[in-house]
């Protein structure tokens, strides 16, 4: 709720902070969870999939999207929203162009960070880990598995390149989508399917009295079967 209107004219700070204190998170009951990280799953694979099924179901708006961090070649960070794809036994998947902005930094920096925000059930994920390309036959069928809409912004390629004017993107666009409807398994060479292998996966469920519980899995290798084996922890909020 915001307690105090702001004028779209007034462009004063005082009245920005102002609006800023009325803020307010978590405005509803929180889901408890069991604080004893040794009674979490040993993975932490199936309790990131419980906690987006349960996002889902408390009808948070695109829970599969998520913050993407990289960095550049001169360690210059960068985030963003983007769509998750998958998450299974070898990591999270996303996908982008390999000569977009995000390609260009895994490229220089195989590593990244995602976050999930949930604020319906006050829970948030982060992950961490080396990330490689999952191969051009992977890559392609990701991509066609999605929408004639996917498949045609793929097309339109020139991600994070200098556009001259909306109408060149107009007109690239219209063409994509033709050709996305005549061939619906038309290649796209750049689209790059990418799998973060997690060594750090944190679970955060907040609480309204800031005795927010996270529990943190640190991977620690694999065993003599060739599982992965995770450490998990509590962490002070």
């Amino acid at each position: 709720m915001v307690d105090h209107p702001v004028d779209p004219a007034d462009t004063s700070g005082e009245r920005f902070r102002a609006l800023l204190r009325s803020l307010r998170v978590w405005d509803c009951e929180l889901p408890a969870i069991d604080p004893d990280p040794s009674h979490a799953p040993a993975h932490p694979l199936p309790l990131f999939r419980q906690w987006l099924r349960e996002a889902a179901e408390a009808g948070v708006p695109e829970p599969h999207t998520m913050s993407l961090a990289t960095a550049d070649a001169d360690g210059d960070p960068n985030v963003r929203t983007v769509m998750l794809h998958d998450a299974d036994e070898r990591g999270w998947h996303f996908a982008t162009h390999r000569g977009s902005r995000k390609g260009r930094d895994l490229a220089a920096r195989p590593r990244a960070a995602l976050g999930f925000y949930w604020p319906a059930l006050g829970r948030q994920v982060r992950v961490r880990g080396r990330v490689a390309e999952a191969g051009p036959e992977e890559s392609a069928a990701d991509l066609h598995r999605r929408s004639p809409g996917a498949l045609a912004a793929a097309l339109v390629g020139h991600q994070s390149e200098v556009l001259d004017s909306y109408a060149d993107l107009e007109r690239a666009s219209a063409a994509a989508w033709d050709r996305a409807r005549r061939e619906p398994d038309a290649p796209v060479p750049s689209w790059t399917l990418y799998v973060l292998a997690p060594d750090e996966v944190e679970f955060f469920q907040g609480d309204a009295r800031r005795r927010h519980v996270r529990i943190n899995y640190r991977y620690r290798g694999r065993d003599n079967d060739g599982d992965g084996v995770w450490a998990r922890e509590l962490l002070w909020p």
